[in-house]
């Protein structure tokens, strides 16, 4: 356990959950080892991608529900972890202005950005082997 206070728990995390197109995995996948030169640029220690698998529907809720993820759509969780939340703040109004935010020429966002959830979270507990 990393205890509070040190610098890893003082980190911040933004969470997403979108859906993509089954058929468009390697486009959303490139896309994002593209866009990680960018974030690396503004001060991101890591992202993480994780393409649907095992995404149950729930009785109340799910995470298919949460994006509208219609039956030819995958469920992507993904994380980015900031060294603060400074650090995010300014990235982000940095980027907003960055052409690198664009698809390439010729391209659409493999997914639908309008049902893109996500949010900003301080880690309060992390447990590593």
């Amino acid at each position: 356990m990393v205890e509070q206070g040190s610098e890893a728990t003082d980190s911040y995390v933004q969470g997403f959950v979108l859906p993509v197109p089954a058929g468009k995995r390697e486009d959303y996948r490139k896309l994002a080892e593209d866009a990680w030169v960018m974030f690396k640029d503004y001060g991101a220690l890591r992202v993480v991608e994780a393409w649907g698998d095992d995404v149950p529907e729930g009785k109340v809720t799910d995470f298919r529900r949460a994006v509208k993820a219609g039956p030819d759509e995958k469920v992507v969780f993904s994380f980015m972890e900031w060294p603060s939340r400074e650090v995010c703040d300014a990235a982000h109004d940095k980027m907003i202005k960055d052409d690198r935010m664009k698809p390439p020429e010729g391209m659409d966002w493999p997914f639908d950005a309008q049902r893109m959830i996500f949010g900003g979270f301080n880690r309060i507990v992390t447990l590593e082997k």
